[in-house]
């Protein structure tokens, strides 16, 4: 029987992939930690506990006790975060790693680990468009760094002690069900929870700027099948490329405007323009879709009609208390 370790079970993809997992898995093997408190569905819904990856000895005393046999791990700084504090976000993103690849080396009962990757690890030596699997990659950013070593070391770990380590580079992800948490793709939250509760969004980003994202439910099948797959079927241990819909604000708020006429859109780029040049408008994940049948199935207007209807009822319900 599998015991599973979610890592960061109160962010974004990892409490949204503690339930799934539950769902797959039973309740009472999906162990989600955070060094917070996780939302009370993720609480109550099987066990929770405070947990500091950092903390290398109770990391690798909680795995023993419970008998956990896969770890995913999404503790990290984000990208906009990661830029105001780079010393601190660095030790954070990279120590946390090597601790769970430590971890995983000296438990064998740990056969898969889980570790995200991102788009951040391209750079603006990187084609613009498609961006290759296997390319340039020279990132700016400090996130951006600390992913792209993360990735050799995932294949370090595998080539060199045979730790079973898989990894997908995220585009921007959009989910209802969690607020923005301090990344460059952000706008693409923001921007619908904007539109239903004022009808207007200020943009950190200008209105042509065209980025890879994609809607969690897709991010989520991804990563379980990715860890699904047999290992002798994988062609890489380092991060796999996966693509949604690419788009801009301006395209979403045209988008949006078919569901709230009077939507208004202004723009006020910052720091994280910058950043966000640096990185490719669309990915190339062909070898993701022949090597695990990855394919994604929300465009743009299929998200677009979801996110204003859960939000609508998620903040309406809100209101109710209930």
């Amino acid at each position: 029987m599998e015991n599973i370790l979610i890592i960061g079970a109160a962010g974004q993809i990892g409490s949204e992939i503690t339930l799934e997992l539950r769902k797959i898995y039973g309740d009472s093997h999906v162990f989600a930690t955070d060094i917070k408190n996780a939302p009370a569905d993720i609480r109550d819904g099987g066990p929770f506990q405070l947990l500091d990856v950092m903390d290398d000895k109770r990391l690798i005393h909680f795995v023993i006790r419970h008998k956990i046999t896969q770890i995913y791990h999404f503790a990290a700084v984000l990208s906009g975060n990661a830029e105001k504090l780079p010393v601190q976000a660095w030790k954070i993103n990279m120590d946390s790693l090597m601790n769970i690849l430590e971890v995983a080396k000296l438990v064998e009962e740990i056969h898969k680990v889980f570790w995200p990757s991102s788009i951040a690890v391209f750079g603006e030596s990187t084609p613009k468009t498609f961006a290759p699997q296997v390319t340039v990659m020279e990132p700016s950013t400090v996130y951006g760094i600390s992913k792209l070593a993360g990735e050799r070391w995932c294949e370090y770990y595998f080539k060199k002690f045979g730790v079973d380590v898989r990894s997908i580079r995220y585009p921007g992800l959009i989910s209802y069900k969690t607020e923005p948490g301090g990344g460059t793709t952000d706008w693409a939250v923001e921007i619908y929870y904007d539109a239903v509760r004022k009808e207007n969004y200020t943009c950190f980003l200008k209105e042509d700027t065209t980025l890879p994202m994609m809607f969690m439910p897709d991010a989520i099948k991804a990563t379980i099948n990715l860890m699904e797959v047999e290992r002798s079927r994988l062609k890489l241990h380092s991060a796999y490329n996966i693509a949604g819909p690419s788009m801009c604000p301006k395209e979403v708020a045209k988008d949006i405007r078919r569901h709230i006429p009077n939507f208004k859109i202004q723009y006020e780029p910052d720091f994280r323009q910058e950043i966000a040049e640096t990185w490719p408008e669309s990915i190339d994940d062909s070898l993701a879709r022949t090597n695990d049948d990855w394919k994604p199935e929300y465009d743009l207007t299929r998200i677009t009609d979801i996110m204003l209807k859960e939000i609508r009822e998620k903040i309406n319900n809100s209101a109710q208390g209930k």
